[in-house]
């Protein structure tokens, strides 16, 4: 049984319609102060966006590089993490789309066998994604799972949706693309990853990626084989952390992979149309043999309401 609207290596899509969730009420948002504790300001500036390298894949889009200009914005230093999103649910008493269809994409690896009668059905072209029943935010494997010891982990199982849901009620906003990916790189220029172009510098691991054989063998050289703490590896040069690997993170703008080509140089936001929107950074299921999307250039999409295990979001706001 297929569940998926498009198949992908990273992110499974949906492929049953839904609604937007409601919005959250103005009087339950937090104040700019309690949200700008966890941001930092950036100045903006000029920078290099995009990649000429031909490293990715043709149908993402990440060239041609070329200059964007973005002005001055806050940015979380973190995704949003399980514990945030928690204080979220508790006030507002949101219901995530993974809560509303009763089903959410998990990987295969972190499903046992005897739950199988939770599984609904398997990815088109990725079978490692399953289908299954119950799982949600707070179950990220389903039914039986849950947080404790994982509440600094970031939060997953969330729709662009649901995201955005959390951005109304915390008084911020999801990054744009651009704004994304000039936090990402940190001040440097050109680099393939957040601290520069070697994967593992002096042999340290700076990312939560895969290791080993995908999708039958994960050593955890890493120190990790699912979603890590927020705060697990250094941050780059403006104090950001895991924008590689981890998780994905949703971004503000519609996906186009033909949209740098014709790219405004000031403050881009994304085509004006397109069913899927941009998700940024790759996740702990990223691996060099066929997904190397944890490259600070590199760029994926999935229909808004859907959700994955390995998909969460971090949050920008104005100055």
């Amino acid at each position: 049984m297929s569940t998926a609207k498009r198949s992908g290596c990273c992110t499974p899509g949906r492929s049953e319609p839904t609604a937007s969730p409601a919005g959250v009420p103005a009087r339950r948002l937090r104040s700019k102060k309690s949200t700008r504790r966890r941001m930092v300001l950036l100045p903006g500036g000029i920078f290099l966006m995009g990649t000429d390298s031909g490293e990715g894949f043709p149908a993402d889009g990440e060239g041609p590089a070329h200059e964007v200009k973005v002005a001055p914005f806050h940015i979380d230093r973190c995704a949003v993490t399980n514990d945030e999103f928690r204080r979220f649910v508790d006030d507002s008493g949101h219901e995530t789309e993974a809560e509303r269809f009763g089903w959410s994409f998990v990987f295969g690896g972190f499903v046992p066998p005897w739950e199988g009668r939770h599984v609904r059905g398997e990815a088109s072209g990725a079978p490692w994604w399953l289908a299954v029943e119950g799982a949600s935010w707070d179950r990220p494997e389903g039914p039986g799972s849950g947080l404790e010891g994982r509440w600094d982990h970031p939060v997953v199982h969330v729709s662009w949706n649901d995201a955005q849901a959390y951005c109304a009620w915390s008084g911020t906003r999801l990054p744009t693309e651009a704004e994304w990916e000039f936090a990402a790189r940190g001040g440097l220029a050109g680099k393939r990853y957040p601290w520069g172009d070697e994967l593992e510098p002096r042999g340290r691991h700076r990312c939560n990626i895969w290791q080993g054989t995908f999708p039958t063998r994960n050593s955890g050289e890493d120190g990790h084989l699912s979603t890590a703490p927020a705060k697990s590896f250094p941050p780059n040069g403006y104090g950001l952390y895991s924008v590689a690997g981890n998780v994905w993170e949703w971004c503000s703008d519609r996906f186009g992979p033909s949209y740098y080509a014709e790219s405004p140089h000031d403050a881009p936001q994304g085509p004006t149309d397109g069913d899927s929107r941009v998700m940024r950074g790759g996740s702990y299921l990223c691996h060099e043999s066929y997904c190397n999307r944890y490259r600070v250039a590199a760029r994926s999409s999935n229909t808004p309401e859907s959700s994955t295990g390995n998909t969460g979001f971090r949050c920008a706001a104005d100055v």
